[in-house]
């Protein structure tokens, strides 16, 4: 049996939730590899539904659940994430949640940082969720964060601070703020500290032993390829990288243990912010497809952007990440279009494309080139097998996966876990 590790295939909120969840519950442990508390996951299970932003999906199954240390933790946010679930009846102790000793904290700091440029950008402005994500990556990298098993340690992390203060209170002077109040920081540091710790552990030592048994690992990624630091529509990205191949740098397990790669594919195209979108919709189709999807961001509620199917950027997606199959994930937005479109290749001076360029400019300058396809009348919400499809969907279907070269592992057709045609399944691949 192998390992499953899941990414979104598009500009994220693919409906990765559900279909985590899906996979959680089949699975031994669920690890988050990369990003932080600007990633949201709805799952709807029975008649509960759960908005997670940090904790991996496979909490609420009860499933081992493992924040690795390529994951930068706001510690408050985890608390008041892990209250809430609680409230809801979610078990979350130390048997079935872990979170790597070594990974960075996002500290108000961050979160000051974070708005003060946005704010300061004007129309430059990258579109943020503003929670800190991307300045607690650049003390990461920069060798200035405050890591989880630095909790332990507060009495001798005064060299710390003043490497973190002299950084962040130059950055503050330059937008007018004052310095970061450092005795504040570690008095709420101090604060925090014992209930992170009682969760933290050196998760690669735990994940080895996992694997070994022959356990079965589901590696859980938040936003999107296109969204990735290197690879996505840069610079408006997130500030990690969402590719498949993260999930061995930010786990500690190597690379042979990704296994299959399952890509999520919303059935049309969505994008929360700011930066390139060939085939958004500005007029009343795409506000159908809003209305429909209820595109609206899971942490932000901000009101996503809609388009039709972008092919392109997909195949390029799932070329760069390795994907093994794609989820097919919100087919019944499609049900009772007269015609649905797929993006299949671009237009730009004269020229065509078959791959989205590098350089943000000629981004937002391709036309996209369409295809059309008959809609269908009937339903797809609910469908459990291909024989409740509408013979007009699968043909769609099947012209995806040709498009994409990617072949359907499994289309969802609801929110709801069962509602959900299983065409391979990637933990038996």
């Amino acid at each position: 049996m192998a390992n499953v590790t899941v990414i979104g295939a598009q500009w994220g909120d693919e409906g990765k939730g559900k279909i985590v969840d899906w996979l959680a519950s089949r699975a031994d442990a669920v690890v988050r590899f990369q990003g932080g508390h600007n990633a949201g996951h709805t799952l709807v299970v029975g008649d509960v539904t759960y908005k997670l932003s940090l904790l991996p999906s496979g909490i609420v199954t009860g499933t081992l659940s493992i924040i690795g240390n390529g994951v930068v933790l706001d510690p408050w946010a985890l608390k008041a994430e892990v209250e809430k679930l609680t409230a809801q009846g979610v078990t979350i102790n130390p048997e079935n949640f872990a979170i790597a000793d070594n990974c960075p904290l996002i500290l108000p700091l961050h979160r000051d940082l974070d708005g003060l440029r946005e704010t300061a950008a004007g129309a430059g402005k990258i579109g943020t969720t503003g929670r800190g994500i991307g300045p607690a990556y650049e003390d990461k990298v920069g060798r200035r964060a405050i890591r989880v098993c630095d909790l332990a340690h507060l009495d001798s992390l005064d060299p710390q601070i003043d490497r973190l203060c002299a950084h962040h209170n130059a950055l503050r002077a330059g937008f007018g703020e004052e310095p970061v109040d450092r005795e504040k920081l570690l008095a709420d540091l101090r604060e925090i500290a014992p209930y992170v710790l009682q969760f933290a552990q050196p998760v690669w030592k735990r994940l080895n032993k996992v694997r070994k048994a022959g356990a079965k690992i589901l590696f859980e990624g938040a936003q999107g390829v296109l969204l990735d630091v290197d690879h996505g529509t840069y610079p408006f990205v997130t500030s990690s990288n969402t590719v498949s191949g993260t999930a061995a740098s930010g786990s500690g397990l190597g690379p042979a243990a990704s296994g299959f790669v399952l890509g999520i594919v919303k059935a049309y195209t969505t994008r929360v912010g700011s930066g390139p979108f060939p085939t958004e919709l500005d007029d009343a189709t795409g506000q159908k497809l809003g209305e429909r999807g209820h595109e609206f961001g899971t942490v932000t509620g901000r009101k996503r952007r809609c388009g039709w199917f972008d092919a392109v950027l997909v195949r390029q997606a799932c070329a760069i990440s390795g994907v093994t199959g794609i989820a097919l994930t919100k087919l019944d937005v499609l049900d009772g279009f007269d015609t649905v479109r797929i993006c299949t290749g671009y237009r730009l001076d004269g020229k065509i494309l078959d791959y989205l360029p590098s350089h943000a400019q000629e981004q937002a300058r391709v036309e996209p080139i369409y295809e059309e396809f008959e809609g269908w009348s009937g339903t797809t919400a609910g469908a459990r097998s291909w024989a409740d499809l509408p013979a007009q969907a699968i043909k769609y279907i099947q012209r995806v996966q040709e498009l994409i070269e990617t072949p359907v592992a499994l289309v969802s057709t609801s929110p709801e876990r069962e509602d959900t045609i299983l065409v391979r399944d990637p933990f038996m691949d």
